[in-house]
């Protein structure tokens, strides 16, 4: 089969930039891109946009084609919606467009204004990734849904909040060193027992920031890599997709994510590996309980252990399996329609040595990026490698 060569990647940082546009902001990920790939604008078949609030944050529709002007491109272009997983599921369909023979070039990214709306304002634009319906309308907020996750799991498995704060503490020390990151301060686990509680049993520091923020890929089929002489020794080698009930009172089980696992299982068996073949891995960390839930659906971590993994080491930047190299979500930042176009920039980088922490895992050569959105109603999880001498 043949594999999607990762030719540029670009990101802004993420932070709290509110007087700027998304336009502006992914304008500057796809500048980055471009001089990363080598590439020229005039070779792009499509543009694939993630994006999710712009309606409300910006009255602003019909992003695509905003979006391919703002990157100095002429070509099609096409915005995606899946939440925050809105950039994962146009990277997988630009994969999908590359394997096909449909395309050799493809722009694919995503972008989000959010703290132009305020805290109040971007948390109710949020809320509508769930059931308007059945949870919104209760009142239903994702720190609560993803509280009530907390604790469906605690009392399945065990665990305590303590078990949560050390996912906290070991993705803001990895941020440390990660320039575009909106938090690069260290916290230490009695921070994150003694913060505001949000929604029990998370507290402030067990949640992501509101962020802005873009990133860009520049994605090649392999023919045109090799064609021109590109310097692009990551590929996509696998992609999956999976779906879950919208709300969480529909679910067989709130302490399991199965639209992950089933997208897990497909970008395995696509890629031809399986989790112990996984070097590194950056999972869609929104809540702290997020983390644990992905490490257990991508078969990182078994049932009930996950929760033990930042606690034990197993998943901090020396350990067995490094998780949120970048920081995650959770320091890193959330600007929701950059997100999973970002996970994939951050493992493309880490395996290629070219990321502040690749020091780490020096000897990487898979890794994965699991993008979620909602409470993981929906789920891409892509597999990268090395496919080339670095």
């Amino acid at each position: 089969m043949s594999h999607v060569r990762v030719a540029g990647s670009g990101l802004t940082a993420f932070g709290n930039t509110p007087e700027r546009t998304s336009r502006d902001l992914f304008a500057e990920a796809t500048v980055e891109a471009f001089e990363d790939s080598g590439v020229p604008r005039a070779d792009v078949d499509a543009v694939f946009y993630g994006n999710f609030m712009g309606e409300l944050s910006e009255h602003q529709g019909h992003q695509g084609p905003l979006m391919a002007e703002a990157a100095g491109v002429q070509a099609p272009a096409t915005r995606y919606e899946s939440a925050c997983a809105s950039s994962g599921t146009a990277v997988r369909d630009a994969v999908v467009r590359l394997r096909n023979g449909e395309a050799d070039v493809v722009l694919v990214g995503g972008a989000e204004r959010m703290t132009n709306l305020g805290t109040a304002g971007a948390t109710e634009a949020l809320a509508i990734a769930a059931d308007d319906l059945w949870e919104v309308r209760a009142g239903t907020t994702f720190p609560g849904a993803y509280a009530l996750m907390a604790q469906a799991y605690f009392d399945r498995f065990g665990g305590k909040r303590e078990d949560l704060a050390h996912v906290a503490v070991k993705n803001h020390d990895n941020a440390l060193s990660n320039e575009k990151a909106q938090y690069q301060s260290a916290i230490e686990v009695d921070d994150v027992l003694e913060a505001p509680t949000v929604s029990t049993p998370l507290g402030l520091y067990d949640s992501c920031p509101l962020s802005d923020g873009a990133a860009a890929l520049v994605l090649t089929s392999e023919s045109y890599a090799e064609e021109h002489d590109l310097e692009a020794p990551i590929s996509i080698t696998g992609t999956g997709q999976g779906g879950d009930r919208m709300a969480l009172h529909d679910r067989d089980h709130l302490a399991r994510s199965p639209a992950a696992r089933e997208a897990g299982k497909e970008a395995y068996a696509d890629a031809g590996i399986d989790a112990d073949d996984i070097d590194l891995a950056e999972v869609h960390d929104c809540f702290t309980i997020a983390e644990v839930l992905a490490l257990e659906a991508l078969d990182l971590e078994q049932a009930g252990e996950g929760i033990s993994a930042a606690r034990d080491g197993r998943t901090t930047a020396d350990g067995e399996t490094p998780v949120n190299l970048s920081g995650g979500l959770k320091a890193k930042g959330h600007p929701v329609g950059a997100t999973g176009a970002s996970q994939i920039a951050e493992v493309t980088k880490l395996l290629a040595g070219d990321h502040p922490n690749s020091a780490h895992v020096p000897d990487a050569t898979t890794g994965v990026a699991h993008n979620a959105g909602g409470t993981v109603a929906s789920a891409t999880v892509h597999v990268l490698e090395e496919v080339s001498d670095r």
